[in-house]
């Protein structure tokens, strides 16, 4: 889940070209969820600028940028709390992170397959985790890190 990065290996965050391309990230994936009939339930009358940037901070803290998410606004257990009792469906986590990936499309994020594994990776492992702790019967722990990712098994190709 978590790689060591050296001098010669950016972060996830810096080669995605920092904080102000994940907010265009998030910008982009929340006005595709503000229109799709299976995801803009989580959000009636849409989704605010201030649920953007709480987002954006977390997004930023995981793909290896500062811990504002944690140190402004809880970290880990606020967004479990946030998550908790929302029964999100197997469509409905699919449909996340489909959207997602499209929108880093639509965010120019960069396209190398190094990158976009890594990005779907954490959407694939985050929004399982999300599903899991969502559901009534759900008994996650109630404190953890908040993750950081990193490039797993495929760094950046950088000749």
């Amino acid at each position: 889940m978590t790689d060591t990065p050296s001098d010669d290996v950016p972060t996830l965050i810096a080669w995605a070209g920092g904080p102000a391309a994940i907010r265009r990230l998030i910008d982009a994936f929340y006005d595709r969820v503000e229109t799709d009939d299976l995801l803009s339930p989580f959000f009636p009358g849409g989704v605010s600028d201030e649920h953007r940037h709480h987002v954006s901070l977390w997004w930023t803290e995981v793909l290896g940028g500062p811990a504002d998410y944690t140190l402004q606004l809880g970290g880990y257990e606020r967004m479990l709390a946030h998550h908790r009792g929302l029964a999100i469906t197997a469509e409905q986590r699919l449909r996340f992170a489909t959207t997602m990936s499209r929108a880093a499309d639509d965010a120019d994020l960069p396209a190398d397959s190094e990158f976009r594994a890594a990005l779907i990776s954490y959407l694939e492992w985050g929004t399982r985790l999300a599903m899991a702790n969502s559901q009534p019967d759900s008994t996650p722990p109630p404190h953890a890190p908040v993750p950081r990712w990193g490039w797993g098994v495929a760094p950046p190709y950088q000749p």
